[in-house]
């Protein structure tokens, strides 16, 4: 058990919106010692600023949250920056890590890992049996690779990191850019957007006949620091809700929510991405007592409320 209070902890991407929601768990957990360095302090693309940050700093718990990420659309349009800015962060930092002595790495993988027709609900062990859908797999499998990384380190050098599989985020804070946001954040702009400008309709990619399942970003961090408390095995664990959901179904409860009473046109000339996603949950609740706690459509009011009063969400068209 680590007492997360009396260590100094490293946080790649605390900028971002899972980032920021977990300092503030840590803050709340009475942890003083916390590092958040932003891109221009530390280039976790280059060896030598994270040798620099380490040396000056010497953590002793490392969480590395830190990713390209984007929805469908930027995905197939940056495969390249998103397998190699990816691989490189996290191979770097778990090397670091092992070269400084870090007491406990935390690495955040991706659902985008698991193979393109897992079987629902997603467990662990199916993680290797096929290959990532085709549109995030560059991203997905740069994550993968860091589940490995941790694994071989672990075994020949005792080390101790650990690999968590999150399910798709959502939350106040979250990323509202049309051009690089995930589907519930989108979702919520272009319904709200479409009752402000007085539009009927609104058109969505694919045919909405993909599922998804949906973390609320507080009790994402609830497991993430779980775990960095307690878990110390080399397996990955998935971080999720374990329910279900249609993206025709997520469109109409946030078209609901929202007040958007016009139509919703899909556009089937665009993918639908990976066919389904719910994961099996079990293996967090045994290993160190996670449960997700938020229901859905609560968490999805609280995110609908937050774009709508902070001017910080609205983004450039």
């Amino acid at each position: 058990m680590i007492e997360l209070p009396e260590k100094r902890i490293l946080v790649t991407g605390g900028s971002g919106f899972l980032g920021r929601h977990l300092i503030a768990g840590l803050e709340t957990m009475g942890c003083a010692d916390v590092m958040a360095p932003s891109h221009q302090e530390v280039d976790l693309t280059r060896s030598e600023t994270i040798d620099r940050y380490f040396e000056e700093h010497r953590p002793e718990v490392l969480i590395h949250m830190a990713a390209v990420v984007g929805g469908i659309g930027a995905n197939r349009l940056n495969p390249g920056k998103f397998f190699y800015d990816n691989a490189i962060m996290g191979i770097q930092l778990i090397e670091a890590a092992r070269r400084f002595g870090v007491e406990k790495t935390v690495v955040l993988g991706t659902i985008c890992a698991y193979p393109k027709f897992t079987p629902v609900p997603f467990r662990e062990e199916d993680l290797w049996t096929g290959y990532p859908e085709e549109t995030n797999a560059p991203y997905g499998l740069a994550k993968k690779m860091l589940l490995v990384q941790c694994q071989a380190y672990r075994e020949q050098y005792g080390m101790n990191g650990i690999f968590l599989l999150p399910v798709n985020l959502y939350g106040p804070g979250d990323n509202f850019d049309l051009e690089s946001s995930h589907v519930i954040p989108a979702l919520i702009r272009k319904c709200v957007e479409a009752v402000e400008a007085g539009r009927e309709e609104i058109v969505l990619w694919g045919d909405g006949s993909a599922t998804r399942e949906f973390l609320y970003a507080e009790d994402a961090v609830e497991g993430i620091l779980l775990a960095t408390q307690s878990y110390d095995k080399p397996e990955p664990v998935n971080l999720g809700s374990g329910m279900e959901i249609s993206i025709r179904d997520l469109a109409i409860l946030i078209a609901g929510l929202t007040g958007f009473k016009g139509r919703i046109v899909w556009d089937t000339t665009k993918p639908n991405g990976q066919p389904r996603r719910c994961l099996e949950v079990s293996r967090a609740e045994r290993e160190f007592g996670f449960r997700a706690a938020t229901p859905f459509e609560a968490g999805l009011r609280k995110t609908i409320d937050w774009y709508i009063h902070s001017p910080r969400s609205r983004q450039p068209r």
